[in-house]
Parts: C-alpha cells; sequence; structure tokens
C-alpha cells in the first residue's frame, strides 16, 4: 500500500504546476511562497532547538494559539516552525506576532520532499494537529527518531473507515506515533483501533483561549449596533450567505432596525456575496470598503482575516456556518468564550461532543430551515444576555486542558 501512496504522491507532484497556477489565479497561493511546497524555503534555519507545528488550515493553526504562546517562554526553545497548507492560516500567523514563530507551507507528501524538509529544519520534535497524517513525513520522522506527537487528534466515523479498509498499512503508519491527545472520546476510540499507542484525552484544546486577544476596536459599527438588533451568521460557506440574506429580509418585514453581519469562511468569496445579497435588493458595505457605513446598510460583511473575535466581542447572536450544507460545522467555542448565543444547522460532525455540552448550557441552538432560523434570533433578541458564569466556567475548562497537555507533551523536548 505505501509504494500506490508513493506513486499517487508522486503522479500529484507531476501535476503540481498545473494545480498551482490554477489556485494562483484564484488567490489561494501566494505567488512569492507557493515554491515553498516543494521545499523552496524562503527562510533560513537558525542554529539551536527548533519544534515543529504542523495544522491544515485556520482552525487548526489558531487551536494552538495558547499552546505556542506557553512554550514561547521555554528558553531553551530557539525557534518554533508552524506549517500549514493554505493562504489563510499563514496571514492568521503573522497577525499574533509572535517573537519565536517562522511559518512555511507544509511541502508536498513525497519520499524526496519530506526527506528533505526533515534535513534542512532538523525539528527537536513534530507535532501534527488534528486529522493531518502524513505517511511519508511521518515514516522519515521516526527513520531519524524525531518524536510525533498528534495535538486535537480527530478521526471521523468516515475517514475511520476509510483508514480501516487498509488495516495493515493504516497500523504501520498509526503505530509510529509516539503521543497522541485526542479531541474527544470518539477519536480516542477510532485512534486506538487504528494503532495509536500512546493515547490520551484531556478534553478539546480548542476550550483554551489565547491570553493576548487584541481586539479591533470597530468604533463605527458597534456605534450602529448599539442603536439596532443585530446577529452574525460566521464562517459562511456557499450559498449559506444566500440563506442568510432571506432570513434578513424576514426579519426586516417585522422590525426595520436589523442588521445583518456575515463573516465568510473564505474572504476571497466577499464580492461574489455582494453580488448575490445586491440581487436580493439588500444593501450591503464591506468592511475594507474606505467608505462610512450607510445608515441604512442591511448586510455588513467582513472581507479581511482576524476580525472574527472583535465582532462577538460586539454582537452576541451568532449563527456559525459549513452546519446547512454538508461540511462538518465550524468550532463554536470561540463564539461562546465571547458570551454569544449560537445556532447551527444539523451538519455538526466535526465538533458534535462540543455542541452537545454548550446545548446542555442552553448556549446553543440547532436551526434548520429559515423559519426556525428567524423565530429564534427573534427571541433571543428579547432576551437578556447574562453569560457570564458561563464564560469564567469555559474559561476554567480550557486553562486546565492547556495545562496538562502542555504539562505532557513538555517531556519531549
Amino acid at each position: 500500500m505505501l509504494q500506490i501512496y508513493r506513486f499517487l504522491i508522486n503522479i500529484i507532484l507531476i501535476l503540481s504546476p498545473i494545480i498551482i497556477i490554477f489556485r494562483l489565479i484564484k488567490g489561494k497561493e501566494d505567488l512569492k511562497r507557493f515554491k515553498e511546497k516543494l521545499c523552496f524555503f524562503s527562510i533560513n534555519k537558525d542554529k539551536g532547538k527548533l519544534i515543529w507545528f504542523h495544522g491544515a488550515s485556520v482552525g487548526e493553526i489558531q487551536s494552538i494559539v495558547p499552546l505556542i504562546e506557553k512554550i514561547e517562554k521555554n528558553k531553551n526553545i530557539k525557534k518554533i516552525l508552524i506549517t500549514s497548507n493554505t493562504l489563510s492560516s499563514s496571514k492568521i500567523v503573522k497577525k499574533f506576532k509572535f517573537k519565536k514563530v517562522i511559518h512555511q507551507f507544509f511541502p508536498i507528501d513525497t519520499n524526496y520532499h519530506s526527506n528533505k524538509f526533515i534535513n534542512y529544519w532538523k525539528p527537536s520534535v513534530a507535532f501534527f494537529i488534528d486529522s493531518e497524517i502524513w505517511p511519508n513525513m511521518i515514516i522519515n520522522l521516526k527513520k531519524k527518531n524525531i518524536p510525533i506527537i498528534i495535538l486535537n487528534g480527530r478521526i471521523t466515523k468516515k475517514t475511520f473507515e476509510r483508514w480501516k479498509f487498509f488495516s495493515n498499512f493504516s497500523n504501520f503508519i498509526f503505530s509510529k506515533i509516539d503521543l497522541c491527545l485526542s479531541s474527544s472520546k470518539v477519536s480516542k476510540f477510532y485512534l486506538n483501533r487504528l494503532g495509536v499507542k500512546n493515547l490520551k484525552y484531556f478534553g478539546n484544546l480548542k476550550f483554551s483561549q489565547s491570553e493576548n486577544d487584541k481586539l479591533y476596536k470597530f468604533n463605527d459599527l458597534r456605534k450602529i449596533i448599539s442603536k439596532r438588533k443585530a446577529w452574525c451568521a460566521s464562517s459562511t460557506h456557499y450559498d449559506e450567505e444566500k440563506f442568510c440574506g432571506l432570513v434578513h429580509k424576514q426579519l426586516k418585514q417585522k422590525n426595520k432596525n436589523i442588521l445583518t453581519i456575515i463573516i465568510p469562511r473564505h474572504i476571497e468569496r466577499a464580492n461574489r456575496i455582494v453580488q448575490d445579497l445586491n440581487k436580493l435588493n439588500l444593501i450591503t458595505h464591506t468592511s475594507e470598503s474606505s467608505k462610512p457605513i450607510n445608515k441604512n446598510t442591511d448586510v455588513y460583511i467582513v472581507n479581511s482575516y482576524g476580525k472574527t473575535k472583535s465582532i462577538y466581542n460586539i454582537c452576541k447572536n451568532v449563527f456559525l456556518g459549513g452546519s446547512l450544507i454538508e461540511h462538518g460545522g465550524q468550532n463554536p467555542l470561540e463564539a461562546t468564550r465571547y458570551g454569544c448565543k449560537v445556532l447551527h444547522g444539523p451538519n455538526i460532525n466535526n465538533f458534535r461532543e462540543i455542541y452537545n455540552y454548550l446545548s446542555s448550557l442552553k448556549l446553543s441552538h440547532k436551526i434548520s430551515n429559515k423559519l426556525q432560523t428567524v423565530n429564534m434570533l427573534e427571541k433571543l433578541f428579547t432576551n437578556k444576555n447574562n453569560s457570564r458564569k458561563i464564560q469564567v466556567k469555559l474559561k476554567k475548562i480550557g486553562y486546565n486542558i492547556l495545562k496538562r497537555s502542555y504539562k505532557e507533551i513538555n517531556k519531549f523536548y
């Protein structure tokens, strides 16, 4: 099976110029840095101990920010390398202004490139976040006796069944992992079945919170929200923005003073979202616009990265996208940590345990259609938001998970 995998990944390598050109045209690659994926590195490695974290995209990188903040205080660690696959995640890393962190894009997982990557960076330990399992990289790390740790390990039933179909190969790969801190009890069960030996569950790292949250002021928007009933649709995907536009129109029938804020999962779609909402005769405004906000604006669209927490800080009713479509939902913890009540669609498999817990605290509510969404928002508009005690509780849970996780991984570097 390994030979088949290597054959297929080499086919991807051959096709990579076409794929990268297509992604450059769509604005999904960095013109100056895409060569990092082929191991043409843009940063020189310094002498001293380097530890490495890899996460696929924004959500994975954000989940380890509190951990990175603690590790940066360790004087024995010279550099922290973070790799990811997406352009958006590279921009997020920049916004945190870490002191020891450098970012590169993750290489194509061929045997040659994974070896070249390891030989160049020489990490003391490798951390893979969530469900990032790359066979060639794992095999070559193990050959060089570099510890391999999975953080917030997550395996869905569908992914488990795919791996289990190739049981010998999955056991060969997963048995090389030195430690896995799973994100849920279900994932712990699946990871154990796949061959991970050293498995522990402390809770989902996404409960933890950064010590240095810097919030954007949004003064103009704050003034508007103070005078209007507002709700936010965050991490939305294609077609969910149109759904939100239709919800806005129905809410407006009873109350002209409604403001809808949309934070798309991929901000490069902002122009298309504006076009779709304008077709519904809605007045839109983008956050990066040089023009002042029109007092009659229906929908405010956030088209820059790193502003989500700031919106949650001033708008307390949130619909989380990726849940009305077959995506699996988005992480609701960030919103609830800022005192928000969360609405979500039926497709939340990626975060089901978290949503079940938040539902028990009456912080999250399931909606399946436009009418349910309208009715629930109208209810939330009239309710007082008394979530301070729950915010303190979530912060305590996050602190304990972070503390135990840090203590466990600290043994490896």
